[in-house]
């Protein structure tokens, strides 16, 4: 769906209540930690596209300090002419591996000749905007889970794969091991019908 400032607000407050009804050690982390801030969750979809893309495999910090390197490049938010516009030697300049930047220019090739339409895929099931995009080279399912939480804002998504949240699931529980990717999805069934915001909350508090 598409939200407006106003109301993603409101659905992160009403998603951290239940969420802190649901999940006792949830409750804990909510009191210490208290609200997202809602702009910080908002992307437009070209630019969270890329931002997953940049973000494979990195530190949240490390992808931001790439991702202002080529805004300062394109112009933000960027868009897939800009992108297009800029080498491979360029955006290698800027941070990205040799097969992120493949990734990224067939991404941006793709949305600029029509061949993935990012606002169609508003619309979409999950399970079809998951296959849309893992089609494009370099494109993962980790990437579309990251796509669908910050580009399309859904609420209920998970990415089990995902190393930050396995770490922040099992501090969140003090457990003795690592929670496997499956483990992780299963502890996350708690928080449905808002597993996204349970996520966004793991990632900043841990």
């Amino acid at each position: 769906m598409t939200w407006t400032p106003d109301a993603f607000a409101d659905a992160l407050r009403e998603a951290e209540a239940y969420l802190a009804t649901a999940d006792p050690p949830f409750a804990a982390l909510l009191a210490q930690h208290g609200p997202l801030a809602p702009e910080r969750y908002r992307r437009e979809p070209f630019t969270a596209l890329l931002r997953a893309l940049i973000g494979q495999q990195l530190s949240a910090r490390a992808a931001a300090s790439i991702a202002q390197r080529l805004y300062a490049l394109t112009g933000e938010p960027p868009t897939a002419r800009a992108l297009l516009a800029l080498d491979a030697d360029t955006l290698r300049g800027c941070g990205l591996s040799a097969a992120k930047v493949r990734a990224a220019h067939a991404v941006a090739r793709a949305v600029h000749e029509g061949g993935l339409d990012l606002a169609a895929l508003a619309a979409a099931e999950e399970a079809a905007v998951i296959g849309a995009l893992t089609v494009l080279p370099g494109v993962g399912p980790w990437t579309a889970h990251m796509f669908l939480m910050f580009g399309l804002g859904r609420l209920d998504v998970f990415a089990p794969g995902d190393l930050g949240l396995r770490r922040g699931i099992q501090r969140l529980d003090d457990l003795p091991e690592l929670p496997s990717p499956a483990a992780a999805l299963e502890r996350a069934e708690r928080w449905r019908p808002y597993r996204t915001v349970a996520a966004w909350q793991l990632w900043r508090a841990f």
